[in-house]
């Protein structure tokens, strides 16, 4: 399918000559001798790209182009005009156009422009889908009554600047939380730069926030950018805040104030526009009653707190995540998509998942990877996940251990292996057999010993 492009000119010589041209190009062309005509034609049928020109009775082109940016911004309009000034230039381009070209026009020059513009387009439509995916993925997944309230909670505090403390156990999702209001920013476009604070040693904490410059210290070989010179303009992730050393939350302290630092090293002041996210898997108010972090800096960090629910307050997004889990297996291990039994998902509710999501998520990967068959079901699920599975292994253990001949144990290992095998194939020998390497013949024969 060829692109459309639609010209915008009161001249009719300009009209005739343009079409011809770019038709012969390949273009799809349509024409509009003024502003509303062109306006009516975008309506019924949006064009790929808007050659507009700026001067025609009526409406002109800049009024003309206001209309067409704001009803449909993502089209391309390239101004051509006879009458070319700065400040029109300028107008124009503020008002979103894509390019300005002078008559009396060259071909070449309007081709050449064309094919940049609908590059930028496909360039910006490939990076608003790519956003869309990124979204997609850092969502939090769910529709629980604690996952509305966050997911409301994102979504209000996304667009605006503010600073924002991120709470909740090891395993919920913080990071996806700090990510997902990161996409549904005003600073999408630029970097989200995340710092494990508990991961980086105290002697070189300040490096690596701040920089240094060359030879600052033995081993500074050359100048590096800091996490904070890196998140300019963008957002700044600082994970496990409350793990960082007193000394370390002082000189944050001091930069997050002022938004101005120096590298190590380094005699110049450096300044930076960074929105923060913190996140903590620790009560910081209890943490400051302990002495083990600053009451200056909480309250620095905690204009918006939003929590983050354990995964046994919104056990009801369970089914859903077991499903989204096993559509990325599959499509990461290029398999049939795994699907669980309500009498598994049951199990799953049951337990209290002290790892919260990311242990729901491992178990649904090893589920995947061990169980041959598309659907899990009660027997596939592991100790400590099924608690009657558990006690039975428990007491298989418990005699196992007390036997003294090498041969009964040998033997009681043999039966417990076959008779959790055929429990799981439903009692089908042949499958059974073929599930554990051996002929149907050698297990129907060992099945009579045992």
């Amino acid at each position: 399918m060829f692109p459309s492009i639609l010209i915008v000119d009161d001249e009719p010589s300009i009209l005739q000559s343009l079409s011809g041209l770019l038709a012969d190009e390949g273009f799809e062309i349509k024409t509009a001798t003024n502003g509303y005509e062109g306006l009516k034609i975008i309506e019924e049928g949006s064009p790929d790209l808007v050659l507009l020109d700026i001067w025609m009775p009526g409406i002109d082109g800049i009024e003309t182009l206001k209309e067409i940016k704001k009803n449909y911004p993502t089209i391309p309009v390239i101004i051509i005009t006879g009458h070319g000034t700065i400040e029109t230039a300028v107008k124009a381009i503020k008002l979103g156009a894509y390019d300005l070209i002078e008559k009396p026009l060259s071909i070449d020059k309007v081709i050449v422009t064309i094919n940049n513009a609908l590059n930028f387009r496909r360039l910006e439509e490939e990076n608003r889908y790519l956003r869309k995916k990124t979204i997609e993925k850092n969502s939090i997944t769910g529709n629980s009554p604690r996952t509305k309230v966050l997911k409301k909670q994102i979504a209000l505090v996304a667009p605006t600047d503010t600073w924002i403390l991120i709470t909740g156990e090891n395993g919920t999702g913080k990071e996806l939380v700090a990510r997902t209001i990161h996409q549904l920013s005003s600073r999408v476009d630029q970097p989200l730069i995340d710092v494990t604070c508990a991961a980086i040693p105290e002697e070189l904490i300040e490096s690596e926030l701040f920089g240094h410059e060359k030879g600052a210290f033995s081993g500074a070989t050359s100048k590096k950018r800091g996490k904070f010179e890196l998140a300019n303009n963008g957002t700044l992730f600082l994970d496990e805040i409350g793990d960082m050393s007193l000394k370390t939350q002082a000189k944050i302290l001091r930069v997050l104030q002022e938004q101005q630092f120096q590298r190590v090293g380094g005699g110049r002041i450096l300044s930076v526009n960074v929105r923060v996210i913190a996140a903590s898997n620790k009560d910081l108010e209890q943490e400051i009653e302990k002495g083990n972090f600053r009451e200056d800096l909480y309250y620095r960090l905690n204009v918006i707190p939003v929590e983050v629910p354990s995964l046994r307050e919104r056990s009801e997004d369970i089914p859903l995540l077991v499903a989204t889990f096993f559509a990325e297996c599959a499509k990461q291990n290029r398999s049939t998509k795994k699907t669980m039994t309500k009498e598994a998902i049951e199990l799953m509710h049951a337990y209290s998942w002290p790892g919260n999501v990311r242990e729901l998520k491992n178990l649904v990967e090893r589920l995947a990877i061990m169980v041959e068959r598309d659907v899990v079901d009660v027997s596939d699920v592991p100790p400590p996940y099924h608690p009657e599975t558990m006690e039975k292994t428990k007491s298989f253990e418990k005699q196992f251990f007390l036997m003294d001949d090498l041969k009964d144990a040998k033997g009681a290992f043999e039966k417990a292996f076959i008779q959790r095998k055929l429990l799981q194939n439903k009692n089908n020998i042949s499958k059974t057999a073929k599930a554990i390497g051996v002929k149907q013949s050698y297990l129907n024969k060992k099945m009579k010993q045992l």
